[in-house]
């Protein structure tokens, strides 16, 4: 069976967010007056446990977006690592002992203390907020938590401190509690993502959500009047028209593997900018994709040289993609985390029957002809390992008995407890061809 293509290039810009590990928070109102100067150096040197923590956040967003690929049989993939890294570092603020040697190490971060990779997310946000005024790169986190259920004071104060996120108690068995996570998500996406999650199980007592949201104009935008339909090859042959933009000597950034040619479009000031690959002819991009790995990747970035093509053409086009990441991370070696006996006693004093029930996020790409814009929200739903349920929230049968002499008085089954019974309808008898009502 063909493979559907993976959208590399979408996905690859997450990857480059990601390597920034922070946020610029340039002004989206602000009006553009030609060429932005080069941003080409940071305002200050990265510490040691900054750089080893955003190097971290790269390397585990590449292995994830490799097992999303590989597992993944959709046509399109886009995921933000940095969204996930963020969400579980929080989460990681709970875990204890090997839970917490566990994600750590998933979330490849080393011997780092707690303290120095909350340090290095605080310090990174900071330091890369308005690196570029013409880009607008946002970071939101918050924390939910159901009512009567026990946490520690000093977790909230953590990731609060580190990750600026809101903290607030609520009812989950409120409706009201949804519609409002839902609302928290579609402002901080702009409107983009409008519901990370549908409802909340009985079993969770606590929900730590991202959301990022992204735009940027390209350095060299795209003029609309060149966009033509063009056929676009799917990788099982069949073709598709589609609006594909272009340039003609445009200068940019290019790199030719023995795997892939590449080249690298800038936003703004050029510190953020978007790396689209070509695998090789007879390679799928799902599994160019699949097999990437930090080594691999720096090879590409660092044979990124100047150069200037006679035609770039790239197609106009609009993602959305929602995927529940628990078997990618447990792929990862994170697996104690989402199982019972996971310890997160730094969370909350029942914190050993606790675990994490789903990691899910969603993502939604938007590339034209003046820029990208891109979002994420990644949800983490903590639940109790010792709660017992029982939902009849689908078909179900019922009987009603006598226990002690054994009589049945009703049995039968429920598909539709809101539909209403439309009577027997008529039919002839047997007896005398009457019709009966």
């Amino acid at each position: 069976m063909a493979h559907g293509r993976a959208s590399v290039g979408a996905l690859l810009m997450a990857l480059i967010l990601a390597a920034c590990g922070g946020s610029s928070g340039g002004n989206p109102d602000r009006p553009r007056t030609g060429s932005p100067e080069p941003i080409d150096a940071l305002p200050r040197a990265l510490t040691a446990s900054e750089s080893e923590v955003i190097g971290a956040s790269s390397a585990f967003g590449l292995e994830l977006a490799a097992r999303v690929a590989a597992a993944d049989m959709r046509e399109n993939v886009v995921i933000s690592p940095l969204g996930a890294s963020m969400a579980l570092g929080m989460a990681l603020n709970g875990a204890n002992g090997t839970t917490f040697d566990g994600m750590r190490a998933a979330l490849g971060f080393g011997s780092l203390t707690q303290e120095q990779i909350n340090g290095a997310y605080r310090d990174s946000i900071d330091l890369l907020a308005g690196l570029d005024p013409t880009v607008r790169f946002e970071l939101a986190n918050a924390v939910w938590t159901d009512e009567g259920a026990p946490f520690h004071d000093a977790f909230f104060r953590a990731v609060t401190a580190a990750f600026d996120a809101r903290a607030e108690e609520r009812d989950f068995g409120d409706p009201a509690t949804v519609t409002a996570i839902n609302a928290w998500v579609e402002e901080h996406t702009n409107g983009m993502i409008d519901r990370i999650v549908d409802s909340l199980d009985p079993a969770l007592v606590m929900l730590l959500v991202n959301a990022i949201y992204f735009e940027g104009a390209w350095s060299t935008q795209f003029d609309p009047a060149d966009t033509r339909r063009r056929p676009f090859t799917r990788e099982d042959g069949s073709t598709a028209d589609v609006d594909m933009m272009s340039l003609d000597g445009v200068d940019v950034r290019r790199a030719q593997g023995s795997t892939y040619a590449a080249v690298e479009l800038p936003y703004g000031g050029e510190a953020f900018a978007m790396v689209i690959v070509l695998p090789s002819p007879g390679m799928s991009a799902r599994d160019w994709l699949a097999a990437l790995d930090a080594e691999t990747w720096a090879a590409l970035t660092g044979a990124l040289v100047d150069a200037k093509l006679d035609l770039l053409s790239i197609p106009k086009f609009t993602l959305t993609y929602d995927v529940y990441l628990n078997d990618a991370l447990m792929a990862l070696g994170m697996e104690a985390p989402f199982r019972a006996g996971a310890d997160f006693t730094r969370m909350s004093p029942l914190g050993d029957q606790m675990c994490i029930d789903f990691v899910r996020q969603k993502t939604r790409i938007e590339v034209d002809e003046r820029g990208t814009r891109a979002v994420a929200a990644t949800a983490v739903g903590i639940g109790v390992t010792s709660f017992s349920s029982f939902v009849a929230d689908r078909p179900f049968v019922f009987v009603i008995r006598e226990r002690l002499s054994g009589a049945v008085l009703f049995a039968g089954f429920v598909g539709d407890p809101t539909a209403e019974d439309p009577g027997a309808g008529r039919r002839a008898s047997d007896c005398t061809g009457a019709l009966l009502q």
